[in-house]
């Protein structure tokens, strides 16, 4: 039961079968109902032939009851006495008393004797047509009970009609018709659908076995390929995509998306330490030949070479432990700052600048250019922008905060010589230097942008480039409001 297969094939099963088995109790109900209503028809028939004759004062011993096995008939009085029956009528259960002898009633006009009472009711006067009986036409009562004709006993349906005499004496009839046909249809009905049901259930368990087993095979090769996959390391492979537009699609081509975020990510990682071990081998190597060298020949120690090789092998370490911490999904900081000041209080501190940089602040309200995150993140941003203006500008730098759709926006202008448009996305990746700055100690280790993007974004900002007329470049960083 661990398959899938196995699962659905048994959960089908189960649902068919409670299916089945509900409609088959009720088929069986509705056919024994209607079976039975088609028997009390056939009681309610031969109940008010019998009726009818008892409103024509037919004496009892003389009633026509029809078949007696079929139809058996017991005749009551008001007081419950058993007054007629029908021929062979044995034993009978169902109609209220089970007495099959007749009981002396008192008489109705034209069934006593022809002497006593008639001379009587003669004598006084009283010699006038009684007139004819009648049969209740209301709905008879219907009941189920057994009745021994013949030796012979059997289910009946009985119903009870009501008929009055030209007496005036009301007697009941309960005839009967059998329920062996219905019982035996019932019987039949019910044989087969037990017969059926097995066979019914193995079907659709089988067709749900072979119907998953298919459905599934496209997952099973995802499976398998993502087995191999996983044994020899190569991300470049790819699972099937079936043809269709399922579920199983859909989870083919995420599984590839997922494979190519994956291996874009390990790409993208090993090509980072590689470039970061090349990157530290330089300073190190550097280093260390100025200081073997100044350990055998102290006069031609380089001490200001040792010092910049050092604060460039710190500044690069800084860097990388920076984008290491991006990387692991580092989350800023929630404070509010003031982007201006911000912006102001960081170029102050540049007094090394070989060009100046002009700040222009455009605040529409207080508090129009305020962020939520990291200042000292938001900083090394700024910094970095800086840093690459001063880099290629010619004789200008200039820094515009500004509000700006729901945000702020810090734009870096400079008029060097400007960044290709087809290399403007290509600046934000790790370790790349455009080929006019290849030079380490002009270009640098070619982090700056990369980390200033990967802060925005961060922050939930933007960090874009674009040309500033026919010369020099401007970067714009775009953060939202305070959260």
């Amino acid at each position: 039961m661990r398959s899938v297969r196995a699962r659905a094939a048994l959960g089908a099963t189960v649902v068919v079968a409670l299916a089945l088995v509900a409609a088959g109790l009720a088929a069986l109900l509705v056919l024994r109902a209607n079976l039975t209503d088609q028997a009390g028809l056939q009681a309610e028939v031969a109940a008010r032939e019998t009726a009818g004759q008892l409103a024509l004062d037919v004496p009892y011993d003389r009633l026509e009851t029809g078949d007696e096995e079929d139809h058996p008939v017991q005749v009551t009085d008001e007081d419950g006495r058993v007054v007629a029956v029908s021929k062979d009528l044995e034993a009978i259960s169902g109609t209220g008393t089970d007495r099959v002898t007749p009981q002396p009633s008192p008489a109705a006009p034209g069934k006593g004797d022809d002497d006593g009472d008639r001379d009587d009711d003669d004598d006084d006067g009283a010699g006038a047509d009684p007139g004819r009986g009648e049969v209740s036409t209301d709905d008879p009562d219907f009941g189920n009970g057994t009745a021994t004709v013949d030796g012979d006993r059997a289910d009946y349906r009985f119903a009870s009609v009501e008929a009055t005499d030209s007496a005036g004496l009301t007697l009941t009839v309960h005839a009967g018709a059998p329920l062996a046909a219905e019982q035996r249809a019932v019987a039949s009905v019910r044989a087969a659908m037990l017969a059926a049901l097995p066979v019914v259930l193995l079907v659709v368990a089988g067709v749900t076995w072979l119907v998953t087993r298919r459905a599934l095979r496209p997952v099973e090769d995802i499976r398998r390929e993502m087995a191999a996959i996983t044994a020899s390391e190569d991300l470049s492979r790819r699972v099937p995509e079936p043809a269709s537009r399922d579920e199983v699609a859909r989870l083919a081509r995420t599984t590839n998306e997922t494979l190519t975020a994956l291996e874009s990510s390990v790409d993208r990682q090993r090509r980072f330490v590689a470039d970061a071990s090349h990157e530290l081998r330089s300073p190190i190597a550097s280093l260390r030949t100025q200081l073997e060298v100044g350990a055998a020949h102290p006069e031609l120690l380089d001490v200001e070479g040792a010092v910049a090789d050092t604060v460039r092998l710190q500044v690069l370490a800084a860097d990388l432990l920076l984008l290491a911490r991006l990387d692991a999904g580092e989350r800023p900081g929630n404070a509010r700052l003031e982007l201006g000041a911000l912006v102001r209080e960081e170029v102050s501190q540049r007094t090394g600048d070989r060009i100046p940089v002009a700040v222009v602040v455009s605040a529409p309200e207080p508090g129009g250019l305020e962020v939520t995150g990291s200042r000292g993140q938001l900083a090394r941003v700024i910094g970095n922008l800086l840093d690459n203006a001063e880099r290629h500008a010619v004789s200008s730098v200039t820094v515009e905060v500004r509000a700006e759709r729901g945000g702020a926006v810090v734009a870096v202008t400079d008029d060097g010589a400007g960044v290709p448009e087809a290399e403007r996305t290509r600046i934000f990746e790790r370790f790349v230097r455009l080929d006019d700055a290849r030079a380490r100690d002009d270009g640098g280790a070619g982090l700056g942008l990369a980390i200033a993007r990967d802060v925005a974004t961060r922050h939930g900002g933007r960090l874009t480039v674009a040309g500033e007329g026919e010369r020099g470049a401007r970067f714009e960083l775009w953060l939202p409001g305070p959260r």
